[in-house]
């Protein structure tokens, strides 16, 4: 912060705030101020010329307000426990130079002070105000002060870089109250958009016309007394002069209102057309009261009367008729430059993302009486929604340049981006990570699920190609072993030898008589025919190992539960022909695809047992 060394109140002190950008006209710019509009400040800003006070505000408003504040520094400096000292200073904020001038800052700098007048309405919002401690729950934060107060001391918050500002409303004869102010971001940043939007408005201000005195209405003319004299005959009149000077009076009456002051001359020029006819209507009973009838000056008044009404109710349709005219041409005009000042920030950005921003024009004029006061609402109305629309575009534009710079290979993924700009910046910036993330996450998982899928392919493929070659091998043992079985049967035979024929495969081949107790122990398992010569035994012929399709999975103990109460041994399946197909951590695994198979060499083993038992 720059402490500035001139006094407040010096000529050093106003010269600096008449170029400044002043804590206490924060509320101005920002619309909220009780007394004081933001076209006031806006003239007064560009032409130099500030408001001339009285000596009555002087004297019954400022004078009181100084003594208030000598009185209460040192019940402020007690609860605060620190020195405070009058300050003005100026800080760079967001690229806008700010200043606060201090009722009071401690040395460090780390709390402020600020000191009202108690009025009625800081007396209503302190209610059951505890004075003993002002950090009792009880009282109320000044965070939730009137909006007024609040952009001043956060004005200085942010200039001074304070922690906390105390904040005192007293009436000087005892009755003081305090609460603490702490600094309000949202409140910062509000301001800030506010007077960046005051100083285009003030760049673009084209001071008006000299304000004329508050329009009063004036009568079309100033008209003599009307009179006549008769007796039998009008003896005496003025009547041909007042009937000239009447009919072109209310003839040139104006009928173009634009201005309140032409609204004030018409509103005047109606009850003066009123007294125009209350007039000839006494003149003519006058006359009534002399003669009878003399329908000349009969004819005079009626005329003088009849245009007096016509132009009264036509001057009074047309001020009611030009008054709500004028209000809508207000009103709409206002709303032109809004709907184009939404186009320019827009235009601005580069695409259509404004949101519809609602700012209620006709409220602001209600209850307005006078077009002067209109305009400065609708303007202050105006400027407050330009404020709002400023800043959405400003938060536009910097969500388009994050969406730049990290989705601009992704955009794909944001087919919603005229909503998700709206968002606040961090909550954009979080957004965009999580969804290129999450996609980069989806795209990893379709790549492994291909892998996958050709790898299970692949191997798939090997088996299928494995099993048909032990296929093919074994078929070509098969043959092997047929063609020499049947050249050594033909050789037997032609011998004279008893031949055992082992199934159509000839899987084996003993040259030599076969009795039943081989058969019985088990050397085969046929069954006997005799023919000439030839002894013929025919069994099935074991199917042909087949590589199962899937890795080894089935535990001992699972088999074993399934043959419950039959319990096997891995020796005991290894002797039937199933020996281990795999070892996990110590488990002994075979294939689930042989359990039918290893049911058949059970039920073949029970058969052969039954026979030796039979035998």
């Amino acid at each position: 912060m720059i402490e500035h060394t001139f006094l407040q109140q010096s000529p050093e002190w106003h010269a600096h705030r008449a170029t400044a950008r002043n804590g206490s006209d924060a509320s101005v710019i920002m619309g909220c101020h009780p007394t004081r509009t933001r076209d006031e400040w806006l003239r007064e800003r560009v032409t130099g010329i500030a408001k001339e006070h009285s000596q009555f505000v002087h004297d019954k408003v400022f004078a009181p307000g100084h003594a208030i504040e000598a009185a209460m520094r040192p019940v402020a400096e007690s609860i605060i426990g620190e020195d405070l000292y009058p300050l003005v200073g100026s800080e760079t904020v967001d690229g806008i130079v700010l200043s606060a001038s201090f009722d009071g800052l401690t040395m460090m700098a780390d709390t402020g002070w600020e000191c009202k007048s108690l009025n009625a309405q800081l007396r209503e919002w302190f209610g059951n105000y505890d004075r003993a401690d002002i950090e009792n729950p009880k009282n109320r934060a000044a965070n939730e002060l009137p909006l007024y107060y609040r952009t001043q001391m956060q004005q200085q918050c942010m200039v001074s870089g304070c922690a906390r500002i105390l904040f005192t409303a007293s009436d000087g004869k005892g009755d003081d109250r305090h609460c603490w102010y702490y600094p309000d971001a949202e409140l910062g940043k509000a301001i800030i958009a506010a007077w960046k939007q005051a100083d285009i408005d003030a760049a673009a201000y084209v001071p008006p016309a000299a304000t004329a005195p508050a329009a009063t209405g004036r009568a079309p003319e100033t008209l003599p007394t009307l009179f006549a004299t008769v007796k039998g005959e009008v003896t005496a009149s003025n009547l041909t002069e007042f009937k000239e000077v009447a009919l072109t009076a209310i003839r040139s009456v104006n009928r173009d209102l634009k201005t309140d002051q032409d609204f004030a001359d018409a509103e005047k020029a109606v009850k003066w057309c009123e007294d125009v006819e209350g007039r000839v209507a006494r003149a003519k009973e006058q006359a009534l009261s002399q003669t009878a009838t003399i329908d000349k000056l009969f004819k005079a008044y009626d005329d003088i009367s009849a245009e007096a009404r016509q132009t009264r109710i036509d001057l009074d349709k047309l001020v009611k008729a030009r008054k709500a005219s004028l209000k809508t041409e207000l009103l709409t005009d206002t709303q032109t430059k809004w709907a184009d000042y939404l186009r320019e920030c827009n235009k601005r950005i580069g695409k259509d993302y404004m949101p519809q921003i609602q700012v209620d024009f006709a409220a602001a004029i209600y209850g307005k009486k006078n077009f002067d006061s209109m305009r400065s609402a609708l303007n202050d109305a105006l400027a407050g929604g330009k404020i709002e629309a400023s800043a959405k575009a400003d938060l536009i534009q910097t969500n388009m340049a994050t969406l730049i710079e990290l989705a601009s290979e992704h955009k794909f993924l944001f087919i919603d981006t005229a909503t998700i700009v709206l968002k606040a910046n961090d909550d954009l910036t979080a957004l965009v990570k999580t969804r290129i993330a999450d996609h980069k996450a989806s795209e990893l998982a379709k790549e492994e699920a291909t892998r996958e899928r050709i790898r299970a392919e692949e191997q798939a493929k090997a088996e299928s190609e494995a099993r048909a070659k032990v296929l093919a091998e074994q078929e070509v043992e098969r043959l092997a072993i047929e063609v020499q079985a049947k050249a050594a049967i033909a050789r037997d035979v032609a011998n004279g030898c008893g031949v055992i024929v082992i199934d159509s495969a000839i899987a084996a081949y003993r040259p030599a008589a076969l009795t039943a107790q081989d058969i019985a122990d088990g050397v085969v398992d046929a069954e006997i025919k005799h023919a000439p010569n030839v002894v013929s035994i025919t069994r099935t012929a074991p199917a042909p190992q087949v590589v199962p399709a899937t890795p080894p999975s089935m535990k001992l103990g699972d088999l074993n539960a399934m043959l419950s109460p039959i319990t096997l041994t891995a020796d005991g399946l290894e002797a039937l022909g199933f020996p281990v197909a795999a070892m996990v951590k110590g488990a002994k695994l075979y294939h689930a695809s042989d359990v039918t198979r290893i049911c058949g060499a059970l039920h073949d083993l029970i058969d052969r047992v039954q026979a030796r038992q039979a035998a």
